[in-house]
């Protein structure tokens, strides 16, 4: 039950805002000490007894420096809150409390008494045309502007209608006394203030009564499933003290000037408050980025514990999947850019510090990719895989590698796609080419030297995506080369509509990668007639064979004869060029660059492996070579391959 606001237009009108600010001041100390205390634990003590000791005691200590270093944490986070809640109520308090001590300063020059419920006493005054007597004074209470029992300066009338005046039994006329209206103006804006800072009062009231914790703290999942709920708290009060000033309808380039001309103890508060906007706000420095998403990570994983349903219980395998390999450390150093629990999950992670780095890679993921516990321990690795590359191709350069995993990417497996093929459109990379777009303008309006080196890398669907960003006015901002592997397609016919020059495109496309050779839709329509033919062939064939090798390859047969009549049927054959989303990229016709990559196990040996080994240097050394050289712009050093 929400309690009333007991303040009172004396304590308003005595508050002293400096006091409110130096008790937000005491609690960002504690924030800040709470902060540093865990880098210590963190670097100082965990890592280092991490990598030099291997012993059960050691790794015990580990443990331990672990709960030490969640309880700081815990205290950084809610000590964070405590401080923006008291600021906050600050803030917003110091506009009544001017309008009222306004309203009492005319008073006083008006000769007006203001009693202790805020009425207002008002001399005699004005010519009574009944005699030589003043009109008599009175007293009236302001109207606070709400309708109803709230209102001490509305009553009842005889028909039971709220009515303003003096109270009870006030005269129907109005009073010829100047003084009335001056008064019933004063007493207006006293009450009005005094209501405004009461819902103020009650607002924070509710919030800091929140941020509580009882004796014997123990922080576990609970626990953070308790603070992602005083967080979201604190970001509904916070809405007219700090969160209408982001610019989240600015450019990436606005939002950079916007932050850059904070103060210091304005950022912190952003960050306390709204680590989940600052996160994910496009624009803002990486180092910032990384800082906010570390710490509403902990917000998410605890607001999903909260929760029994598959999606959250994927969702958390994957948070915490990143948690721990950003706990343990990692080279390059990682930097959180993007955590979220929108649709499938969101998650943007770099090996190395885009801000600093002379080349920077943003890699979009494909087909089944989503926030689980594959994403940590496979996608994550691929954008390492590829910096690691980067960094051993031009030992004096700088790189940061990103997996920028900012849309819904459709959920179908690879090795899937021959019977399912149609569900696969351009809803999905139409939707996130706009958001990768903005993603890679912050990387340019936060990049701290002129001119860095800028690849676009799509995987898969990701390609398709990263297609259809480059084909957007102006294309893809900052890039200088685009690489497509695995690709559908890009919905584009050449190289040169993606807005880089056709000599900057280049495609991994391996011969038994299924994806990069999807039938046109055409030739899909074909196929589908000779479909009940071909299946009964393949399930023929694949029992024959026995085992799910023979299921593999029954599918593979049933696809192949499927096709054969689908061909028989159609009046022209299909054009070789074609492919699911387009020309096929890997093709002459495409003019882009093709590199030579591992042609993979054919699907009836060996499953997809040759659509998902493009980054991996120990089971396709060659294209994760090619990628890195096109990473640090080491084109002479590319490995060409035919165009299809």
């Amino acid at each position: 039950m929400t309690v009333a606001s007991s303040l009172t237009w004396q304590q308003l009108r005595d508050l002293k805002p400096s006091e409110l600010d130096d008790a937000a001041d005491g609690w960002a100390a504690v924030a800040r000490r709470a902060d540093s205390a865990r880098d210590r634990v963190d670097a100082e003590m965990s890592r280092a007894l991490a990598k030099t000791q291997e012993s059960e005691s050691a790794k015990s200590a580990v443990r331990r420096l672990k709960r030490l270093s969640n309880n700081y944490h815990y205290i950084h986070s809610e000590c964070g809150l405590i401080r923006s809640a008291v600021n906050g109520l600050s803030s917003e308090l110091a506009v009544p409390r001017r309008r009222l001590r306004e309203a009492l300063d005319d008073a006083v020059s008006l000769c007006y008494t203001v009693n202790e419920d805020g009425s207002i006493d008002y001399p005699a005054g004005g010519d009574n045309l009944t005699g030589d007597e003043l009109i008599p004074g009175g007293t009236v209470l302001g109207n606070n502007g709400l309708i109803g029992s709230g209102n001490p300066g509305l009553h009842r009338d005889g028909n039971g209608l709220y009515q303003p005046g003096i109270g009870q039994g006030a005269p129907g006329l109005t009073s010829p006394n100047p003084h009335r209206a001056k008064a019933q103006d004063i007493a207006d804006r006293i009450a009005h203030a005094l209501r405004e800072a009461q819902d103020i009062d009650t607002r924070y009231s509710q919030v800091l009564n929140k941020l509580t914790a009882g004796p014997g703290l123990k922080v576990d999942a609970s626990t953070w499933t308790d603070a992602a709920k005083d967080a979201e708290a604190m970001r509904d009060v916070a809405y007219d003290y700090l969160q209408k000033d982001i610019p989240q309808d600015k450019s990436p380039a606005e939002r950079k000037a916007w932050w850059d001309n904070l103060t210091k103890e304005q950022r912190e508060e952003y960050l306390a408050v709204y680590p989940d906007v600052i996160g994910n706000l496009d624009g803002i420095p990486a180092v910032v980025r990384d800082e906010a998403n570390r710490e509403n990570l902990q917000l998410v994983i605890g607001k999903l514990e909260g929760q029994d349903d598959e999606k959250s219980r994927t969702m958390l395998a994957g948070l915490r999947g990143i948690d721990t390999k950003l706990q343990s450390g990692s080279h390059p150093p990682m930097f959180l850019l993007g955590i979220g629990d929108e649709g499938n999950g969101r998650a943007i992670v770099s090996y190395g510090n885009p801000d600093t780095a002379k080349n920077v890679a943003a890699y979009v993921p494909g087909l089944g990719t989503k926030l689980d516990d594959k994403f940590a321990g496979g996608t994550l690795q691929r954008a390492q895989d590829t910096a690691l590359g980067a960094m051993e191709a031009d030992k004096s350069s700088t790189v940061a590698s990103i997996v920028w995993l900012g849309y819904d990417a459709p959920q179908l497996p690879a090795s899937e796609l021959l019977d399912n093929a149609d569900v696969m459109v351009q809803d999905q990379a139409k939707t996130g080419a706009p958001a990768y777009n903005e993603f890679m303008a912050g990387i340019s309006a936060t990049h701290e030297n002129s001119d860095p080196h800028i690849t676009a890398i799509g995987h898969s669907y990701g390609s398709l995506t990263v297609g259809q960003a480059a084909q957007q006015q102006g294309g893809v901002p900052g890039a200088d080369d685009i690489i497509l592997v695995g690709s559908p397609g890009t919905g584009a016919d050449s190289a040169k509509e993606l807005n880089v020059g056709k000599g900057h495109v280049f495609v991994g496309a391996a011969d038994n990668d299924i994806v990069t050779k999807l039938p046109s839709h055409d030739e899909a329509r074909g196929m589908a007639t000779g479909a009940a033919g071909g299946g009964s062939a393949g399930f023929v064939l694949g029992t024959g064979m026995g085992g799910p090798v023979g299921g593999v390859i029954g599918g593979t047969a049933g696809a192949v004869v499927g096709g054969i009549a689908g061909h028989m049927a159609q009046d022209a054959q299909t054009d070789p060029s074609q492919i699911w989303f387009g020309t096929d990229p890997a093709h002459e016709d495409f003019g882009a660059t093709r590199f030579k990559v591992s042609d993979g196990l054919p699907l009836v040996e060996g499953g997809v492996d040759a659509h998902t080994n493009y980054f991996n240097p120990g089971k396709d050394q060659m294209s994760a070579d090619n990628i890195a050289n096109i990473v640090v712009g080491k084109f002479d050093e590319i490995v060409p391959e035919r165009p299809r």
